[in-house]
């Protein structure tokens, strides 16, 4: 079994922001202050398993995954993680800008990326590799529960040698929204969410920022320890 806490290096959109309120509010909870958030208004007289569709994301708060949860290595502890994660932030990078879009990722609806682009993989990378020394090796328990059966070969690969399957080349950036759905529910779903994103209006993402996330027992929910802005890199001027 993983030992806890566990931690988690997660994109959070700005505390307040309207990307921030969509994806709460539908998950009915808020990873800044762990408190739970009334669902929007008419939700579940529209969508009356809303409540069991949000159950497993509502677990992590609304987020992607740049570094999935870990428990600490031996010699490690969360003053020197915030640490590594203040170091981080405070590299200057090219800052990924995505345009936003709703939709189905592995039987789930999530908030995705229309276009990935090649700062967002290698900054997923870069936090997957620099991090790693604060996980704690797998056990069996997070072995099996990963179904190694069920992963290709480099996933598994990925698996040993990064603790999570799909980083790397298989690193997807999605900001969840649902569990897994059959396709009779998820098609109406993915309807409604597109329309409801629709209507905040968002055209760009910058995802200029990590959040460490803590969970303090395996029927914990996870919450935001602190949020870091990522340093945008000098943009070199154009000689005349």
């Amino acid at each position: 079994m993983s030992n806890y806490p566990r931690y988690a290096i997660y994109y959070a959109p700005e505390l307040g922001s309207d990307l921030d309120r969509f994806g709460a509010r539908l998950l009915g909870y808020d990873a800044f202050d762990g408190e739970e958030l009334p669902f929007p208004d008419g939700i579940l007289q529209a969508v009356p398993y809303w409540r069991n569709a949000t159950a497993d994301p509502q677990k992590y708060g609304f987020h992607a995954t740049l570094k999935a949860p870990m428990s600490l290595a031996p010699g490690k502890s969360e003053a020197k993680l915030l640490d590594a994660c203040a170091a981080f932030a405070s590299a200057p990078r090219t800052i990924p800008v995505i345009r936003p879009v709703v939709g189905s990722i592995s039987g789930f609806i999530a908030v995705i990326p229309a276009e990935p682009p090649p700062e967002l993989i290698q900054l997923a990378a870069d936090c997957v590799s620099e991090f790693d020394s604060f996980r704690a090796p797998l056990t069996e328990a997070d072995r099996a529960r990963r179904n190694p059966s069920r992963l290709t070969p480099v996933q598994r690969g990925h698996l040993e040698r990064w603790g999570y399957p799909y980083v790397m080349d298989d690193f997807r950036f999605h900001m969840t929204l649902t569990g897994r759905l059959d396709t009779e529910r998820r098609d109406p779903l993915l309807a409604m969410l597109t329309e409801r994103f629709s209507a905040i209006g968002l055209k760009t993402l910058a995802i200029d920022a990590i959040a460490l996330f803590r969970q303090d027992k395996a029927d914990s929910r996870f919450r935001i320890v602190r949020r870091y802005v990522l340093q945008q890199a000098p943009v070199s001027g154009t000689r005349l």
